[in-house]
């Protein structure tokens, strides 16, 4: 679809002669995803409908006690440096963005008083200012007024590099002015396609500034807020035990009337997948149940107790194993994993590729995950107008010797293959979960056919996702030759799922490990293409580079793509929990409600 017709569409919506659903339908059909359709309507002036999002509740409190079960317990409550997932729907308990995304791929106001759009003045033509309107007579759990000034102070603390947050490069180059107590104006340096960005959605949550300024910069890892968190949401913290639980009452004064349902939350971390699974779908203790990474054929029969089912939400979730760049065992400048360092034998691309041709993915997606995989060469994969179709994967164990043996690398009396004194001998890492330590024997197995020794290291998930920069085992630190994860798509574009391979954001030292190419890999075009990317407004053009970043970065063998992964929940059969795929599992918590 060209230009021409896309504008043609968008009159129709205009003039109500095509309903907005049949158009977001019709650019989903195309490969868009819903939300950056919903995006275009409403650059073009054409609002979205204001329809209130579901809910069943009809007085605040009275529905119990919700209980979670993250088998990968949270360990810190800062948004803006939350790298894993359940750090980061944890933090959403508490705080709140502008607005998020729900599952039809509509913007909701949520500390906005209004979605901004060019009929309400809140975009401008030229795609370089979004002018969002607050909502008022909201206030902090600590009782003071939520005002423009947490907003401004969010975007200063979030965006300063001596505070090392994740979100560094999403604030960082914008700017923030108030216009009124209740209103804030964010300007783009060049046009900006999705602006949707700051203050929206899973890096979006906005900080007090009364409990955040004295502990800005070099000093925000003092914070006491960091465990103590003082937000906006439906419930307020009780009691936080890092790597264990989490308990919360509901809010008194939210700002959503007659929400929460529940009268309190308790989030239990610890166990495995499988326990998990076991809380919800068997036993019934527990009412909903986050990412059962748990083999099918042992879902499928704790689901046949009747209690409850698992729920898969497809988005672009992929699960991968990640071969380093840079040398783990050497220190540079006082730095293990340096990126001014090379991988003594992944430097060579016909161990990448031999690597690459010993991963079963087909074999482990049907075999062990099921439901909860489809395999892919493509790290990229949805929406399906950024989905490429040149990579393709393959398991060929004789091509894999073959490779290696014309590169020069000979076996020794061992069976394990070397060359010029550097031998396959790897560490391979990843966190305790069964179905990753099944992928991890196989991948092995295959790896010993072909001369490469394999040692299996798996550490426990709250270390290994917990972002503590004192500990050597987190998968930002790297220090192994190979490591394996799922990376969450947690926005409906793919413009931050794919800055993850930029130079930008590197995790080393000098930031303490708090960015997010935890791969460490580089490549100057992949960097061009994602800053044309980030203005391009032509979608089709955009879709294009995108394409290509995926090409680049699969292509260079360091990253393997295993499968994409649909987010699987085990939710209890009377709950009814409001889900989205391009948001977190909490991001509409006050939602959520109980039958019966």
């Amino acid at each position: 679809m060209n230009e021409t017709q896309l504008r043609a569409l968008v009159e129709e919506v205009r003039s109500g002669a095509l309903p907005r659903r049949s158009f977001i339908e019709l650019r989903v059909g195309l490969g868009l995803s819903a939300p950056m359709a919903s995006m275009i309507l409403m650059h073009e002036g054409v609002a979205q409908t204001n329809t209130p999002m579901p809910y069943r509740g009809t007085k605040r409190g009275g529905g119990g006690t919700l209980r979670l079960m993250y088998w990968q317990a949270p360990v810190h409550l800062n948004p803006h440096y939350a790298g894993g997932t359940k750090d980061q729907d944890s933090c959403r308990i508490f705080y709140e963005p502008l607005g998020g995304w729900d599952g039809e791929g509509n913007l909701i106001p949520v500390l906005a008083a209004e979605v901004p759009t060019r009929a309400n003045g809140g975009l401008s033509a030229d795609g370089r200012t979004v002018t969002w309107k607050l909502k008022r007579g909201v206030k902090w759990h600590d009782g003071r007024d939520f005002t423009a000034d947490d907003v401004i102070f969010t975007w200063q603390y979030a965006g300063d590099p001596a505070s090392a947050m994740l979100t560094v490069n999403i604030y960082r180059d914008i700017k923030v002015t108030k216009v009124d107590s209740h209103t804030v104006r964010v300007e783009f340096a060049k046009p900006t396609p999705f602006w949707a960005e700051p203050f929206v959605g899973t890096w979006g949550l906005i900080l007090p500034k009364h409990v955040f300024e004295p502990f800005s910069g070099a000093k925000s890892r003092e914070n006491p807020a960091n465990l103590k968190p003082v937000g906006t949401g439906p419930y307020r913290l009780l009691d936080f035990k890092p790597g264990d639980m989490l308990r919360a009452q509901a809010n008194a004064d939210y700002h959503v009337p007659n929400q929460p349902f529940f009268d309190a939350l308790e989030l239990k971390g610890g166990g495995d997948a499988t326990s998990a699974a076991r809380s919800v779908l068997q036993t019934g203790e527990f009412d909903l149940a986050w990412n059962l990474s748990v083999e099918d054929v042992i879902l499928r029969q704790l689901e046949s107790a009747g209690r409850g089912k698992v729920h898969f939400h497809e988005g672009s979730d992929l699960e991968f194993v990640a071969l380093n760049p840079t040398d783990p065992w050497k220190e540079v400048d006082g730095e293990r994993a340096s990126a001014k360092s090379k991988h003594p034998a992944f430097t060579e691309r016909a161990v990448r590729e031999a690597m690459s041709l010993l991963i079963d993915r087909k074999s482990i997606a049907e075999a062990i995950y099921g439901r909860g995989a489809i395999a892919t060469a493509n790290f990229l994969n949805n929406p399906v107008r950024f989905r490429s179709t040149n990579p393709k994967y393959e398991f060929n164990i004789d091509k894999a010797n073959q490779v290696l043996e014309a590169a020069g690398w000979k076996r020794g009396a061992d069976g394990i293959r070397a060359k010029g004194g550097t031998r396959l001998k790897f560490v391979f890492q990843t966190s305790v979960s069964g179905p990753r330590q099944k992928s991890q024997a196989i991948i092995k197995d295959a790896c010993g056919k072909a001369g490469i020794d394999l040692e299996l290291k798996s550490v426990v998930a709250s270390v290994y996702f917990g972002g503590d920069f004192a500990n050597p085992d987190t998968y930002q630190k790297f220090w192994a030759d190979m490591q394996m994860y799922t990376t969450t798509m947690t926005q409906p574009d793919p413009q931050s799922f794919m800055e993850q391979f930029t130079s930008w954001e590197l995790s080393q030292k000098e930031n303490k490990w708090a960015r997010r190419n935890l791969s460490r890999w580089q490549n100057a075009e992949y960097d061009a293409a994602h800053k044309a990317a980030q203005v391009e407004i032509d979608p089709v053009k955009r879709a294009a580079l995108f394409i290509r970043m995926n090409d680049l970065v699969v292509g260079d063998l360091f990253v393997v793509p295993l499968f994409s992964r649909p987010r699987p929940y085990g939710v209890n059969a009377r709950l009814r929990p409001v889900l989205s795929a391009w948001d977190n599992t909490t991001w509409a918590l006050g939602y959520w409600t109980r039958e019966g």
